[in-house]
């Protein structure tokens, strides 16, 4: 979904302590990164059998001493440092905004921070801030008045009003930028909720509407209205769920891409002058445009043709109010937290105040933020080191793929044309974000996050007929993540993810190669995947396989399928390996090269055992413990449906079973459940 969103008083005015500030929050800003070990031995639960279940041998000691925090719908390795992360750039945050001799960048930063963290003055605007939006909906009398508004709504506000419009690359052609239409409006995470008709489906869509009707009623509504409200925007988002593609329909480019003229769109949705609606982006002129799912736009035409003014009105006042009630006053940020957080992922305790800043920093002012992260934790020794294993990796893939003996020798030549073009992005851009017209303001919070909004869309927008930035990022340097982007044929790993745990300077290269260089080989597998490899060198949806190899290459990836349809989430409810494949397969694929690269970097070399663990076994235990987590069973239903990625124990346990090398190591025998037969293979 191209959904438009942010990504999340002056130093005297400074408010750390207010009324939401629980007491019990006894956690303290770092003024350095603590440290962790890229392969940790009490983490360990060495009363299991490593060929039995290699995740739980790895990760329950991990398991048992991390219970989940009371803020959190789950808890990991990645999440842990992702919150040192967090408690680091809080201490920066404090500092920025409390110095009075501040650069340009401080000063953003630490007054978004400050006018976040001022409690009491959010709390007395109390719904005030969306008042003037919610009377400009309410003032739509006709219904060309109303389609008129949807683009103002789409150009000034971060809620999901309908469907989704921004800039993207063209998929046939990735050097230039285009318009892009795509679904949206639903306020539940999928269209299966709204389809399913199982108990938990049904009961969770009375709280939602239970949900819609509170916050209509925090907004100012009667009683009576806000039932009627609630009750039409169920019935238009249904609607529109019914006529979505899947996610797995999805994870096909070609299911969405449907380049049309504005006559071809104006077709299927005759209600909009699109031109208009264009223009009220801040981009006229504009003669086509890709329409990602055509049966949705006429299913957008029919609820707005068909509904009642007063139910359309309804829909777009809830759409309005749920996407500002996080940075509203206490009643409605509550109200959103606990349908969102507790009744949908079964969260019990809403953050504190600090992380949810500083994630708002994090979200408008990412490369901001980022120069004061990337300053205090990236040496330019680490990103060398990783820039050198990048590059091994990506030598392994060369060697697998020119040894292959079920390719082709045309599509071989087109793979290794691939790979060898590849960007490899590492830590941090190499031009900073130039925030300079955004004006961040110490005393008006909501202010800031529209303004940010509105900064991020207007930047969007200016894409169009510009050449495609090759170097842009699209994640925040402090981001515990890295990823691999099919159009731009590129991989990224911030510096966030280059920390101990998940890469260690401290310790042997056994366990970094199996954590970081098993990520590195991850999101390069990506590149080839059922989704990625549709992509050529140039970033172009083209197809570049014979199709003897096509079909060579889906079998395989029908092995992996089949093998992890067999695990189970929560309950009774079992991978959806359609939806997964591409991660499954990359963790697969990515463990095998980094296995390789390390084999060769350390070619020649006297390895000793480290603990009673042999440098094989310490590869695969620090391959293992980057996925150690505690998930809650209700964010694990809503995974089930939603996350391309399996859980972290079919990461782990379904990789291992398909290496011989790793059964060699832990000295496996056959018919032990580590050792998968018939063995998956990717390469």
């Amino acid at each position: 979904m191209l959904s438009k969103l942010p990504v999340a008083l002056a130093a005297t005015a400074l408010c750390l302590a207010t009324t939401r500030l629980p007491a019990q929050e006894a956690a303290q800003p770092f003024q350095s990164m603590p440290y962790s070990p890229s392969l940790d031995l009490s983490s360990l639960d060495r009363s299991v059998d490593p060929c039995v279940d290699f995740y739980k041998f790895t990760c329950g000691g991990w398991q048992k001493k991390n219970p989940i925090p009371a803020d959190r719908a789950s808890w990991s390795v990645y999440a842990k440092l992702g919150n040192d992360n967090e408690q680091f750039l809080w201490g920066i945050l404090e500092a920025d905004a409390k110095a009075t001799d501040r650069t340009a960048v401080q000063q953003k930063v630490g007054d978004y921070f400050a006018a976040c963290m001022n409690t009491t003055a959010i709390d007395a605007l109390g719904v005030k801030p969306v008042q003037p939006g919610l009377a400009r909906i309410d003032a739509l009398k006709t219904r060309p008045e109303l389609l008129a508004a949807i683009g103002s709504l789409h150009h000034e506000y971060e809620g999901s009003f309908f469907f989704g419009s921004s800039t993207d690359q063209d998929a046939l052609d990735s050097s230039l930028v285009i318009v892009a239409l795509d679904a949206g409006g639903l306020g539940l995470p999928d269209r299966d909720y709204y389809l399913k008709t199982d108990d938990k489906s049904v009961k969770l869509r009375e709280q939602y509407v239970a949900y819609i009707q509170k916050l209509m009623m925090l907004g100012g509504e009667s009683v009576a209205q806000a039932k009627s409200d609630a009750d039409a925007t169920l019935r238009i988002e249904t609607a529109l769920a019914k006529a979505s593609l899947t996610r797995v329909e999805r994870r096909d480019p070609h299911n969405t891409y449907h380049m049309m003229t504005i006559e071809e769109l104006g077709k299927i949705a005759p209600s909009f002058d699109w031109p208009r609606y264009f223009a009220t982006q801040g981009a006229p002129g504009v003669a086509k445009v890709n329409v990602a799912q055509p049966e949705f736009m006429k299913a957008v035409q029919a609820e707005l043709t068909t509904e009642s003014l007063d139910a359309l009105r309804g829909y777009l006042r809830f759409h309005l109010l749920t996407s500002a009630a996080p940075y509203l006053a206490h009643p409605l940020e509550q109200a959103d937290f606990d349908f969102y957080s507790t009744t949908l992922r079964g969260v019990p305790a809403m953050p504190p105040r600090w992380k949810k800043c500083t994630r708002g920093v994090d979200g408008d002012l990412g490369e901001a933020l980022g120069q004061e992260f990337v300053k205090r934790t990236f040496s330019a020794d680490t990103k060398a080191k990783t820039q050198q294993m990048t590059e091994q990796v990506e030598a392994a893939m060369q060697h697998e793929i020119e040894n292959l003996d079920w390719m082709s020798p045309a599509t071989k030549q087109e793979a290794l044309r691939k790979l060898k073009v590849i960007r490899n992005k590492i830590g941090y851009p190499d031009q900073w974000r130039d925030y300079t017209a955004l004006e961040i303001k110490p005393d008006d919070y909501i202010g800031n996050v529209t303004r940010s909004y509105r900064f991020e869309d207007a930047r969007q927008w200016h894409k169009l007929g510009k050449p495609v930035d090759r170097n842009e990022w699209g994640m925040t340097p402090p981001t515990v993540n890295a990823y691999f982007n099919s159009q731009m044929n590129d991989i990224n790993f911030p510096a966030g993810v280059l920390q101990p745990p998940l890469y260690d300077t401290k310790l042997d290269d056994a366990p970094n190669y199996g954590n970081t260089g098993a990520t590195i080989g991850h999101e390069l597998t990506h590149a080839f995947d059922d989704e990625g490899r549709q992509f050529d060198d140039k970033g172009n949806l083209r197809d570049w396989w014979t199709a003897a190899d096509a079909k060579g290459f889906e079998d395989r990836i029908n092995c992996v399928r089949d093998q992890y349809a067999q695990y189970v989430v929560v309950d009774d409810i079992h991978i959806n390996s359609k939806l997964t494949s591409g991660e499954d397969v990359a963790d697969l694929g990515g463990t095998l090269l980094a296995y390789i690269a390390w084999k060769k970097q350390t070619a020649g070399q006297q390895l000793e055992s480290v603990d009673g663990f042999t440098p094989d076994q310490r590869f695969f235990v620090g391959m293992a413990q980057w996925a150690c987590e505690n998930q809650r069973p209700e964010v694990l239903r809503v995974r089930a449906i939603t996350d391309p990625h399996s859980p972290g124990y079919a990461r782990i346990n379904g990789v291992v079973s398909n290496l011989p090398e790793f059964q060699k190591a832990f000295s496996c025998k056959a018919g032990q459940p580590m050792v998968h037969a018939p063995t998956c293979k990717v390469w």
